[in-house]
């Protein structure tokens, strides 16, 4: 049997008011073949077209090489300062170029700044073979992280994602990664906004449409090639909400600004984050069986943040539910019920509801008269 408090279905109406009918999904069409989009707090999905779809990255695979470079830094293994030389097969790579110098040496930092900003292949190749030896024990590392991260959708042939039948990705991966990238590594972040990087008197602008908008755009990565079309995956930040995008499969430059641009406004106009619970706020009182006490108050461990279409908010309901009265001893910290938080067009979330306090067992006499108690009049301390 499933206790629900009617203390937290007041809230639930309170947060409530008159329960309109429930609409169908927002959703909204894209050229894309491919489109992804997330809220990064609270990992809802709020549009999903092929998201699970295996398609060649081209160069937002550089994301991957990111992620381990910028490992390598946090780690220690590496520092920005150091020196990578430029050997034979990086220089010959062809695609896009940051142009290393054959033969010498280039600081790290600077490697990074041209594979992320000016998406140099030949930079990637550089910094494979200073880090980890050779490109191929560079992409096992890449491999390797892209499977402790969770992307099953995901493999690597290369370092810059060029053309190859073993090189592919999800858009569902794609956002995960760009999501790591921002959480793991808020210190080398910075360099996916910047907007031109100048090597060798080489000025080379970032590919990525965004940043030279005002939308709040600071990341990440584009890429093209015949097969895998123009793509993009892009962060924006918005008073404080931030949102991944991920494109994929278009047909020119200029359409995967313009449905960027279109998504983005499309995602925050509909959707919100809706912060209805501080870790810590005492949100009801559990049925306790054969404690001190009858109650104890019950809070949750984290601040409690959904992602909700706008129109569906009115609609919300919260509900505390327990499974049966919590059997003391309760310790502090305890899970003893759920917060359920349901509404239309989203799925529904359940956060453990933790015990607030300590709660001791009756004496062995109080256990008596507790259990006499309930056979006489049916009622439970």
């Amino acid at each position: 049997m499933n206790f629900i408090s009617s203390r937290l279905i007041a809230l639930s109406l309170l947060l409530a008011g008159a329960v309109p009918a429930w609409a169908a999904p927002p959703t909204i069409d894209t050229t894309a073949r491919n489109a992804f989009i997330v809220d990064f707090d609270t990992g809802a999905v709020l549009l999903d077209k092929g998201a699970d779809q295996r398609m060649p990255p081209a160069s937002m695979s550089k994301m991957m090489a990111e992620y381990v470079v910028f490992d390598f830094l946090k780690s220690g293994k590496a520092t920005l300062d150091d020196m990578l030389p430029v050997s034979e097969t990086a220089w010959k790579t062809g695609g896009s170029k940051m142009f290393v110098p054959l033969g010498q040496k280039v600081r790290l930092e600077d490697l990074l700044r041209g594979m992320i900003i000016q998406s140099g292949n030949d930079a990637c190749v550089v910094l494979a073979e200073g880090l980890a030896g050779s490109e191929a024990a560079f992409v096992e590392l890449m491999n390797q992280k892209a499977r402790d991260l969770g992307m099953t959708g995901s493999h690597f042939a290369n370092v810059n994602g060029l053309p190859d039948p073993d090189e592919y990705m999800t858009a569902r991966d794609l956002a995960t990664l760009a999501r790591h990238l921002i959480a793991d590594f808020p210190e080398y972040y910075h360099y996916d906004s910047e907007k031109d990087f100048t090597y060798n008197g080489i000025k080379q602008g970032n590919r990525n449409p965004l940043l030279y908008e005002d939308i709040g755009a600071d990341g990440l990565k584009t890429g093209h090639t015949d097969e895998a079309g123009y793509c993009l995956t892009a962060s924006v930040i918005r008073a404080g909400r931030r949102i991944i995008v991920v494109l994929a499969g278009m047909n020119t430059m200029k359409e995967r600004g313009s449905e960027g641009d279109k998504l983005i406004e499309w995602a925050y106009r509909v959707f919100n984050d809706y912060h209805l619970v501080k870790a810590g706020d005492v949100l009801d009182q559990a049925p306790v069986w054969m404690g001190e006490v009858g109650q104890v108050p019950v809070t949750v461990r984290q601040d409690v943040t959904v992602t909700l279409p706008r129109a569906s908010r009115d609609a919300m309901q919260v509900k505390a539910v327990y499974d049966g009265p919590a059997k003391a001893p309760v310790a502090q910290g305890q899970t003893v019920g759920s917060l359920v938080i349901s509404a239309p067009d989203v799925p529904t979330v359940q956060v453990p509801l933790v015990a607030s306090q300590p709660v001791a067992p009756l004496s062995a006499f109080g256990r008596m008269a507790a259990a006499a108690g309930y056979l006489v009049f049916g009622k439970r301390n």
